[in-house]
């Protein structure tokens, strides 16, 4: 599994990105970007997003 972010929903807050403990979030054009390779699926992303834009798949 993967962090997914929907990008309607991200607002670009950042919290994903400081929470990530891989590394694997990064911003592009103020909205949150997951590198497939760099997540390991500790949903600490998904937990933190305070909009609900994260989700696993």
């Amino acid at each position: 599994m993967v962090a997914i972010v929907d990008k309607e929903k991200c607002t670009g807050c950042e919290s994903c990105v400081d929470i990530c403990p891989s590394a694997a979030i990064t911003m592009k054009d103020d909205i949150a970007v997951v590198d497939a390779d760099a997540c390991v699926d500790c949903e600490s992303c998904v937990d933190e997003c305070p909009v609900e834009a994260i989700h696993m798949e």
